[in-house]
């Protein structure tokens, strides 16, 4: 089985790719039984003590997609925009990864780019790097701007023309959209997370991939401060994975 072939399984869920920000993360993903991870550009970035965005994630996510793709799993890199406005050395950083898949944004700076200078960098990549999967992320809802299922359509159907393996729409979350939007593209549909939606009605509504994104990162980072917290205040701690089964994981991975 392939990383494209992933996004068909025939069991009617949709993929579910959990997102690491780190080594450590990645390994618990595995032993969860996950056939294949992503990273995430805001865990890389904040874990670095940078914001996401700007591109300041580009060094950070190279140096760990290196390191995951040594694990027994799939890997797709979050690459923000390509972190660069050049379509030949987004595709030349895409091919660097050594990685299964990426996700290309078509937004920099918090606004939309233009879908044809997008598409652009679409097309370099899959000239370059034709095995890999690039899931084209469209962010009209993540950021409010031509929220429609129309103009989303319209972006989305300019990235499959020039070579996209499947579509991304971080922030769509109405369910009579996302069947809209899954009826309409011609290619798998990944969809963010979202509390509201379970895995199994956003298979009936034909998404084929779900990322959880940042939630992961940010999740765990509650989690610690609640331990410190837990514990200033006289509190029992919680249970956690045992510091040898942790280790073996490092020790087993570094050898």
């Amino acid at each position: 089985m392939t990383f494209f072939d992933l996004h068909h399984n025939g069991d009617g869920l949709p993929l579910l790719l959990p997102n690491a920000w780190d080594v450590a993360s990645g390994l618990a993903f595995v032993e969860e039984g996950f056939p294949a991870i992503g990273t995430t550009s805001f865990g890389v970035a904040a874990a670095a003590g940078s914001p996401d965005g700007g591109r300041a994630s580009k060094e950070a996510t190279r140096a760990l997609a290196h390191r995951l793709t040594s694990l027994p799993v799939y890997v797709s890199a979050d690459i923000e925009d390509g972190y660069s406005d050049d379509p030949e050395e987004v595709a030349a950083y895409a091919e660097s990864l050594g990685v299964d898949g990426v996700n290309i944004e078509d937004s920099s700076d918090e606004h939309l780019i233009d879908p044809a200078h997008h598409a652009a960098k679409v097309a370099a990549v899959k000239r370059r790097a034709p095995h890999l999967f690039v899931n084209a992320r469209v962010d009209t809802y993540w950021l409010g701007q031509q929220a429609t299922v129309e103009a989303t359509l319209a972006r989305a159907r300019a990235y499959l023309a020039a070579g996209a393996d499947g579509v991304f729409t971080p922030g769509a979350t109405d369910p009579a959209g996302l069947r809209s939007l899954a009826d309409a593209v011609d290619a798998p549909l990944n969809i963010l997370a979202h509390p509201t939606l379970p895995i199994d009605e956003l298979g009936r509504l034909g998404i084929r991939r779900v990322s959880t994104g940042s939630l992961p990162y940010r999740a765990a980072i509650d989690a610690a401060a609640r331990v410190a917290a837990t514990l200033r205040d006289g509190g029992t701690p919680p249970t956690a994975t045992p510091y040898p089964q942790m280790q073996q994981r490092l020790v087993a991975y570094a050898n």
